[in-house]
C-alpha cells in the first residue's frame, strides 16, 4: 500500500500547490541528500548480501528497511517538486492585499498582535511565524487589505481578525 503523500500535494483553491523559491531550494537539497544516502545504503546492502545467509543478517535486513524509507521519501519529494508552483513573494505587484508570501500583522479580539508569513504546506513552521497557505488563518487573510476585518473559525469559535500591516520582501 502506498502512502497518501504519494498521491500528490493537497489541492488548494485554484488547484495550485504554492511554494516559495527558498522552500523549493530546500526540497531539492533534501532530494539530493536522500539520493546520496540511498547510494551509500545500496553499497551496504550489497556488501551484507555478499556475506551469505540473508535471513539472519542484521545489516542486510536493516539496510533493506532503510532503503524502503529512503525510497518513500524520494517519491514524496519528487512528487512535491513536480507539482509545485514556485511563487516569489518579492515579485508581488499588488502589495496592498494579502497573497501567498505576504507577512501579515493582525490583531485578535483579545488585543494581541500576531505577525505571520503565509508559505507553502511544507514550509510551515508556527514557531518561526510561518503558516501554511492551507491553514484556516491564512485562508481567512487571503485577499484582505490593511484595516479589513476577517473572520476565522478557531477551536474557541468564530474569531474576528483585523489586518494591521501587510509586507512583502523587497525585490
Amino acid at each position: 500500500m502506498e502512502d497518501e503523500d504519494d498521491e500528490g500535494p493537497p489541492k488548494l483553491p485554484g488547484g495550485k500547490f504554492y511554494m516559495t523559491p527558498q522552500g523549493h531550494k530546500r526540497l531539492k537539497a533534501e532530494l539530493a541528500a536522500q539520493r546520496s544516502e540511498r547510494h551509500r545504503v545500496v553499497e551496504i546492502v550489497s556488501w551484507a548480501a555478499s556475506n551469505g545467509d540473508r535471513s539472519e543478517n542484521a545489516d542486510y535486513k536493516e539496510g533493506k528497511r532503510r532503503l524502503r524509507q529512503i525510497d518513500g521519501r524520494l517519491r514524496f519529494l519528487m512528487n512535491r517538486i513536480a507539482h509545485a508552483e514556485i511563487v516569489d513573494p518579492a515579485a508581488q505587484t499588488q502589495r496592498d492585499r494579502v497573497f501567498f508570501g505576504a507577512t501579515v500583522t493582525y490583531a485578535t479580539e483579545r488585543d494581541e498582535e500576531i505577525t505571520v508569513s503565509i508559505v507553502g504546506v511544507d514550509e510551515a513552521d508556527m514557531g518561526a511565524g510561518k503558516i501554511s497557505i492551507g491553514s484556516p488563518v491564512a485562508l481567512a487573510l487571503l485577499r484582505a487589505r490593511r484595516g479589513d476585518e476577517v473572520s476565522v473559525r478557531t477551536p474557541r469559535g468564530l474569531e474576528m481578525l483585523e489586518i494591521v500591516a501587510i509586507h512583502y520582501p523587497d525585490r
